[in-house]
């Protein structure tokens, strides 16, 4: 089986060096002449190419690039493909992208690596990211059986948890765990960015450890992504952020009304509540 990949930053680096690490043959396509150059002397890929005629012969396609390139991509590419290639994305938003590229193409199947790094580019990219780490799969009912079947028994060589879902169920699920973390993320950054007295902001800069550090990641990351994020998963965010809210305002009702014991409550449940999300 041949295997291609387009967009070769740090997923489709780390796709093609696991696949390469499992004697597949893995073509590679980027826009930059010297990332293509990058991905074969690092060994991501065994050829690459600006043109994606070099997939003509590729069974199966992931496209890793940024999200609001997913569909023009497929539009360019599919007068390349053989009929019964199948081709999947690794966006982190599946709605709409899947509505339209299953319309595109018929063997598409949605797919969405749970896996990441604060280094981006192909030159972050490694051996088993992806080991240990939720890939969710989303079909419509639609989507040839085969497809997903083939899919499927990729990307559990990569080491990965594989889950199911619906394109709508997804992007409910990752607004309130990837992409509310972002937006909540990003107001912290600029709530600290705007203390007005310079003395103390310094200071908290200076002070500014692990916890600050883990909380405002992810809001410190691809400003594209992030961006991406909210316009194409716009509903589901906007009810998690507006979830997110009224949570805060009780928060903010509990300490400026020095009800203790509530807030005690609330705490005590986010503590014992949290494993849920992270075991």
């Amino acid at each position: 089986m041949k295997i291609g990949i387009i967009g070769l930053g740090l997923i489709g680096g780390c796709l093609g060096l696991d696949f390469r690490s499992q004697a597949y043959k893995v073509l590679g396509v980027s826009r930059q002449q010297s990332t293509c150059d990058i991905a074969v002397e690092k060994g991501v890929v065994d050829e690459s190419s600006t043109s994606l005629e070099l997939l003509a012969t590729a069974d199966l396609i992931f496209i890793c690039t940024p999200i609001h390139l997913l569909v023009p991509t497929l539009e360019k590419l599919t007068p390349y493909l053989k009929p019964q290639a199948i081709v999947t994305d690794v966006g982190s938003v599946k709605g709409a992208i899947v509505a339209n590229c299953s319309r595109l193409w018929p063997n598409f199947v949605g797919g969405h690596p749970m896996a990441g790094k604060t280094e981006q580019g192909i030159n972050a990219a490694q051996l088993g990211l992806f080991v240990n780490t939720p890939y969710l799969i989303t079909p419509l009912e639609s989507t040839p059986h085969f497809a997903v079947k083939i899919l499927t028994e990729i990307v559990e060589k990569l080491g990965c948890q594989i889950y199911y879902s619906s394109p709508e169920e997804h992007d409910r699920a990752v607004a309130w765990i990837s992409h509310l973390p972002v937006m909540i993320s990003t107001s912290l950054i600029q709530a600290c960015a705007e203390e007005q007295d310079l003395n103390i902001r310094q200071l908290a800069e200076n002070l500014a450890s692990s916890g600050f550090r883990d909380t405002s990641r992810v809001g410190g990351g691809n400003p594209e992504l992030g961006l991406m994020m909210a316009k194409y998963n716009r509903q589901a965010l906007l009810i998690s952020l507006t979830n997110y809210r009224q949570n805060l305002d009780e928060i903010i009702d509990y300490i400026a009304g020095e009800k203790w014991q509530e807030l005690e409550k609330i705490l005590v449940s986010s503590n014992q509540y949290r494993d849920n999300f992270i075991q």
